[in-house]
């Protein structure tokens, strides 16, 4: 699936309709914690260990 810039701005526009420019935010950041909850459980899964995020102390 190749998307061309021209796609992902019409992606990025109707994203903006649905959601509105005061939610983006926390949409992208909602989206990126889904992100590495995901790429944690496929490194558990696996039997690696996961990268330490942000707030590994």
């Amino acid at each position: 699936m190749n998307l061309g810039p021209t796609e992902l701005v019409i992606v990025l526009l109707i994203v903006l309709l649905i959601f509105g420019g005061a939610k983006l935010p926390k949409l992208a950041r909602s989206m990126g914690q889904a992100s590495k909850e995901f790429r944690d459980g496929l490194a558990h899964g696996s039997g690696e260990p996961a990268a330490p995020g942000p707030d590994a102390a």
